[in-house]
């Protein structure tokens, strides 16, 4: 399984309105695991970017200046996206501004040269209901580090938003996804498949049950109410 994760910087916000795309990062998952496979450009986008914009990702009009035009990157791009699944955090605007660049050289839409295009954050969204999920906060939530990530850059996100999928995916994992083979021995040789035994379940004693019981009347009234433990087993 091929997964890109990808990540757009832009000079505004609507590319209707004229805005481009300055920075595409992506990185490669195999399997669900980083390949080290990434594409990288900064792009000279034709124009100045936005205050704000310039603020969050600090990419300057003079930086960009020297840089290859979308036109120049845009067979690369395809070729290395091509039939994969795409994963975006927000799809609907790097899709947005993809599409836009793609029009500009009369190719056909992003969606057309890939696979599915999956969106984090509408996951996030369904996953955690009420509560901020923001890259940063995804971050925060899920154990990722991103102390280095001062400004916002296309490959750093793309390589922090992988780490979150993963994370954030991680009980979708079907138990045999590392099962590679059959066992070996140390000499090599296959081992032969063993039936596993029967679960044995024993119950608890009727004194077992009545020293719990006194255990739990214990906690309730430390708690001058229902113990959690009683509350989680109703």
């Amino acid at each position: 399984m091929r997964q890109i994760v990808l990540d757009t910087e832009t000079t505004g916000l609507n590319p209707r309105s004229g805005d481009r795309i300055i920075e595409i990062g992506c990185v490669e998952l195999i399997d669900r695991r980083l390949t080290g496979n990434n594409f990288h450009h900064y792009i000279n986008p034709e124009r100045d970017s936005e205050e704000g914009a310039l603020a969050v990702h600090g990419l300057t009009t003079e930086f960009l200046s020297d840089k290859p035009k979308f036109a120049e990157i845009v067979d690369e791009f395809r070729d290395y996206i091509s039939g994969a699944d795409v994963i975006i955090h927000n799809a609907p605007f790097d899709v947005g501004f993809l599409d836009a660049e793609l029009k500009r050289v009369e190719m056909p839409l992003f969606k057309d040269h890939v696979g599915e295009i999956l969106d984090t954050l509408q996951q996030a969204k369904e996953l955690h209901p009420g509560k901020r999920n923001s890259l940063d906060a995804l971050c925060d939530r899920y154990g990722v580090s991103n102390a280095h990530r001062t400004l916002h850059g296309a490959l750093l996100d793309s390589e922090l938003l992988a780490e979150v999928y993963l994370a954030m995916t991680r009980g979708q994992n079907s138990l045999s996804m590392d099962l590679g083979g059959p066992d070996v021995g140390s000499d090599g040789v296959a081992l032969e498949m063993v039936a596993i035994a029967d679960v044995l379940l024993q119950s608890a004693t009727a004194d077992e049950l009545a020293e719990h019981e006194l255990v739990m009347k214990g906690l309730d009234k430390e708690v001058k109410g229902q113990c959690l433990w009683r509350a989680a087993a109703n």
